[in-house]
């Protein structure tokens, strides 16, 4: 991933990832930062928060991209159900209703557990970034 710095006045590119992923962040005078999660064919999705759109990112590279499309109406992309609960822990925690507490309150854990889970994601995402870059796909 590398850092990068402006686009435009109200807009800059956070990190940018291999595959055409990126994270920009608006300015809003209204709600203060967004950041925006970009990705070749995927659904514009924006977080209040950096933190829950990189771990949004690392949840697409952990399940090589998803249809995030049509979610609200089919609830979590298959996708990201059939990678395994920690990769379904770290999808829901980006959510602005939901963080650690209540994603272990969902699976009867405890936050130590869920963010090792996130932890699993977020090294699992580097290692395929890493691999992706390797071999040249920018």
């Amino acid at each position: 991933m590398s850092q990068i710095t402006s686009t435009d006045a109200d807009e800059s590119v956070v990190d940018a990832y291999v595959l055409g992923v990126r994270i920009v962040e608006s300015e809003r005078a209204d709600d203060g930062s967004q950041y925006r999660f970009e990705a070749p064919e995927h659904t514009e999705i924006s977080f209040g928060d950096l933190k829950d759109a990189r771990l949004y990112a690392d949840v697409y590279f952990d399940v090589n991209g998803f249809v995030e499309e049509g979610t609200g109406e089919r609830g979590v992309p298959p996708e990201v159900v059939q990678a395994g609960k920690d990769t379904l822990a770290a999808y829901l925690v980006t959510f602005p209703w939901a963080d650690v507490n209540w994603v272990a309150s969902f699976y009867g854990a405890t936050p130590t557990e869920i963010e090792r889970y996130l932890s699993w994601v977020r090294e699992r995402a580097a290692e395929i970034r890493s691999e992706a870059a390797e071999r040249g796909l920018e």
